[in-house]
């Protein structure tokens, strides 16, 4: 077992204020945040594309770390972690769980957001035993429709932001009405409280990779879910541009053990983020149940 680059430290009151620390996973340095009590089954963060620990929303961190010890990481290659990003979901999920076992982890419970949540079924699947419990958030199955669009939509949105110089977040987490709106620019403040020891940016090659295995997912056959038995949190915004609402539907359908969220009204990808108090209290009921 790998030893964290940093000791463990007493509980921090904020994400904005948790300091970030580093743990050797395989030559690689993983870069990670921990707040919240120190006991029970940790929660594992495991963010969207083009995200880094920056991009986690406070509220929702914060909200689980009251009652849940949470930790965010960076993939690798990714934000403040060293080495090459992969380019399979596969080898992310692979890497996710080597970065678990080196804090010393034996069994964990995983967030997965949109292509964290691809992560989070090969994790699930794959390592039954190290797993508990799971929750999907603007997230679908392998195959699914209309997952492998995510990398032109993405493109698009990008170039339109830089265009009309607003973060293509707001077109891709959220909906294009007047509440859509003002939930995207509150969300976008609440990422700037931050201030100090702030992460890097995803380098173009890495996104580059992320927007591949993404792809491969989306044209991959439909998974067998039978094989995720551990019980499931689906949720979702109605109106999710990025990976359509049918596929948390669909999840839920599929996974043996699921408990569906009722989908967030006037809400997209992000809906996790703009009904956050809503979330939080869905997920640590369905982590303590």
């Amino acid at each position: 077992m790998n030893t964290p680059r940093n000791p463990p430290s007493p509980s921090t009151s904020s994400y904005k204020n948790a300091s970030t620390r580093s743990v050797s996973v395989r030559g690689e340095d993983f870069a990670y945040r921990e707040l919240g009590p120190q006991d029970g089954v940790p929660l594992i963060l495991l963010i969207h594309l083009a995200g880094v620990l920056d991009n986690w929303d406070p509220r929702v961190v914060d909200g689980l770390a009251v009652r849940r010890r949470v930790i965010a990481f960076d993939n690798r290659g990714v934000g403040g972690s060293s080495g090459s990003t992969p380019d399979t979901i596969e080898a992310m999920a692979r890497d996710a769980v080597l970065f678990v076992r080196a804090l010393g982890f034996d069994q964990v419970d995983l967030l997965g957001l949109s292509m964290g949540g691809f992560i989070a079924q090969v994790i699930a699947k794959e390592e039954p035993r190290l797993v508990r419990k799971v929750i999907l958030a603007g997230t679908g199955p392998a195959g699914g429709p209309g997952i492998d669009h995510v990398p032109a939509l993405t493109i698009r949105a990008t170039l339109k932001g830089a265009l009309t110089r607003q973060d293509p977040k707001l077109s891709l987490f959220f909906t294009e009405t007047a509440g859509g709106r003002r939930a995207g620019h509150a969300f976008l403040e609440r990422l700037k409280e931050r201030t100090h020891h702030r992460d890097k940016d995803i380098s173009l090659p890495s996104v580059r990779a992320q927007l591949k295995a993404i792809k491969q997912w989306g044209r991959q056959a439909p998974s067998d879910l039978s094989h995720i038995r551990q019980p499931a949190l689906v949720a979702n915004g109605e109106k999710d541009r990025m990976v359509p609402s049918q596929n948390t539907l669909d999840l839920a359908t599929r996974l043996p053990q699921s408990e569906l969220v009722p989908l967030y009204r006037d809400a997209g990808h992000g809906g996790i983020f703009q009904y956050h108090d809503e979330f939080v209290t869905s997920a640590l009921e369905f982590l303590e149940s």
